[in-house]
């Protein structure tokens, strides 16, 4: 989704900066790649490009959790069980300046159930401008597809729903109300 977005907004004619982690696509023609490998580094570069920006789109689906220690090498298979202390990442967008902003957040929110309650609640919780919900529960839409489905939610209470379509469609639609906002 964030790379139908960049290329949408590449052909709307915006200068683009591509803030992404290891994905099977190519980095765009016309945007600003930055890769990424971890959160703390999207986390720091999202930072470093909100200074200069006038929309930040924050569609990045980062784990709520990581590992507390990493192993320097890797571990050898073991007859006992293994198990994994966890540690939340760092929240991007909550750690975004809620004051005296000069550019729109548009925040995303993948969903498994109650999606217009969680949707709307991130919504105020981040201090979003708007946020684009997915239910990503649904096999053939959301994560790993073409295709998706989102409602996108304003501050001012409205929504819109989009329809299954692919993904460009979405981010074409996308960008008509970031434009008009």
């Amino acid at each position: 989704m964030g790379y139908a977005i960049a290329e949408a907004a590449i052909a709307a004619g915006h200068d683009v900066k591509l803030i992404s982690g290891p994905v099977s696509i190519a980095p765009l023609a016309g945007a600003q790649f930055i890769p990424i490998t971890t959160s703390d580094e999207l986390h720091d570069e999202v930072h470093r490009a909100v200074q200069g920006c006038d929309v930040l789109v924050m569609c990045a689906a980062v784990s709520d959790y990581k590992p507390a220690r990493v192993a320097p090498r890797k571990m050898k298979k073991r007859k006992h069980p293994l198990a994994l202390e966890l540690i939340p990442t760092r929240d991007i967008l909550a750690s975004l300046p809620k004051e005296n902003r000069n550019y729109l957040v548009v925040g995303f929110a993948a969903e498994t159930h109650d999606l217009e309650t969680n949707a709307r609640r991130k919504l105020r919780k981040k201090n979003c401008d708007l946020i684009v919900a997915n239910d990503v529960s649904k096999i053939d839409s959301g994560m790993e597809s073409d295709e998706n489905a989102v409602t996108i939610f304003f501050r001012n209470g409205e929504s819109k729903k989009i329809s299954r379509t692919s993904k460009k469609i979405i981010a074409r639609e996308l960008m008509k109300i970031i434009s008009k906002m």
